[in-house]
């Protein structure tokens, strides 16, 4: 498994929706371990998205993938344990970010499931039933120390991403972007109000002609960020347009690929 350290020291700030407090940043150990793009060999590469975030309060799983098999797999293969999630996160309601979370709660049920509020009732419903714990998301709110929800953000597809607070800036992980991913990017600026340092995860870009990909890729740097690390439905022309235009400070965050934000 391939490392990347990104030495990120954190401070909290004042948003006008969440009150912070002035303690230390916690550190964070983010793994993909469900993508469409292949990384270590040992990992089955699906179509869809999770990203398991460790940090010394919680443990998340952002999105789970299109199937719980591949999920569980991956997680053992990579000696990561379900047993030790107690957050899962869900960006929107397509199977490639939810279909896995079916046999991971029988694996581990005695967590929170973080997902928007307008997820039909039926699926609220069977995981309360399985024993987890429903936390409908409409707003920005934290979810654990350092650890935040940007809240339900519109678009086509509406849709919640993460965002970690840093020293350096916020650090955004998104599920597939359906709300456009500069969309997300200015609405999390307005209830986050700090600068950016890395964007990660599916920017919904495959298929798109290069020059609007490189219109995004201006509107990045516009935005101030640092560091970038497209997957799942970005698309390769994408990958390679934001990697030509970051140079050391794209990440290739390809299955099984870890990221360390201390």
């Amino acid at each position: 498994m391939k490392l990347i350290h990104l030495f990120i020291l954190a401070t909290f700030f004042i948003t006008p929706l969440i009150a912070l407090t002035t303690d230390n940043r916690p550190s964070w150990r983010a793994v993909i371990v469900y993508d469409n793009n292949a990384g270590d060999p040992r990992l089955k590469t699906d179509w869809g998205f999770s990203c398991y975030l460790e940090g010394p309060e919680k443990t998340i799983l952002f999105d789970c993938g299109g199937r719980g098999d591949i999920l569980l797999s991956n997680l053992e293969k990579l000696g990561l344990s379900p047993q030790k999630i107690e957050v899962i996160c869900l960006s929107h309601f397509h199977q490639d970010h939810v279909g896995g979370l079916e046999d991971f709660l029988i694996k581990n049920a005695q967590v929170e499931v973080w997902l928007p509020y307008f997820f039909p009732s039926d699926f609220k419903k069977a995981i309360v039933k399985k024993g987890a714990r429903v936390i409908e998301v409409a707003k920005p709110a934290p979810i654990g120390h350092g650890l935040y929800t940007s809240g339900v953000i519109d678009g086509p597809i509406r849709e919640q991403s993460l965002v970690l607070d840093t020293r350096e800036g916020l650090v955004v992980i998104t599920g597939c972007a359906h709300p456009g991913i500069v969309h997300i990017l200015e609405e999390i600026k307005t209830s986050f109000p700090k600068k950016f340092y890395m964007v990660i995860g599916g920017f919904h870009l495959a298929g798109l002609p290069e020059i609007e990909i490189k219109k995004i890729v201006a509107e990045f740097r516009r935005l101030g960020i640092r560091k970038v690390g497209p997957t799942h439905c970005s698309g390769d022309a994408a990958r390679r347009l934001f990697s030509e235009e970051y140079g050391l400070d794209y990440i290739n965050p390809g299955l099984g690929r870890e990221v360390i934000i201390q």
